[in-house]
């Protein structure tokens, strides 16, 4: 410690009646000056002072105060859950119920290459306005693509390509849910 801020007797019997008066270690180094919180904190540990008085900013409850109420039902049990338990991270995690849902509403999506012919697809410098706008194959390819199949009025895709990029937020949050499964 610097020459300012050294411990000297006087230092000392003032940090330890400031201590007992139950001030902070913030405010004694501010009372004290040339010392900081960290280093108030140091010498109290180091001179085993560790009886405070209470602040007079907290003051204690009366103790004649109406005892508490019962809770109106018991607290649910941390372990409970699927197979013993839910631990870690996913302890709070939310628990979906899955609805069973008809299949027979979806039909099954043909691939890409079945749905548009390799000689209608389109370069970006074919395409139009009215043309679908789906990417087909890996833009880095000499071979790359976009349907070009008349689109939907007000839509960049056509009817096939509109199903698959605006799905229902219920069937993706059913998706979702089928994924963790």
């Amino acid at each position: 410690m610097n020459e300012a801020g050294a411990w000297t007797d006087e230092r000392v019997e003032l940090l330890k009646k400031l201590w007992s008066d139950g001030l902070s270690a913030s405010q004694i180094a501010a009372e004290l000056g040339n010392v900081t919180r960290n280093a108030v904190i140091g010498k109290v540990h180091r001179l085993g002072l560790s009886g405070r008085a209470k602040s007079a900013a907290a003051p204690a409850a009366p103790r004649n105060a109406a005892p508490r109420k019962a809770p109106a039902r018991a607290p649910s049990h941390p372990m409970s859950g699927p197979a013993g338990g839910t631990r870690g991270a996913h302890a709070l995690a939310p628990q979906f119920v899955t609805e069973a849902e008809p299949e027979a509403e979806q039909a099954p999506m043909p691939s890409e290459d079945v749905v548009i012919p390799f000689s209608e697809r389109v370069t970006i410098m074919e395409l139009r306005e009215y043309m679908c706008r789906w990417p087909m194959g890996d833009p880095t390819s000499p071979d790359f693509r976009f349907c070009g199949a008349r689109s939907q009025t007000g839509l960049p895709y056509c009817s096939y390509h509109s199903r698959i990029a605006y799905q229902p937020a219920a069937d993706r949050r059913r998706d979702r849910s089928k994924a963790r499964a």
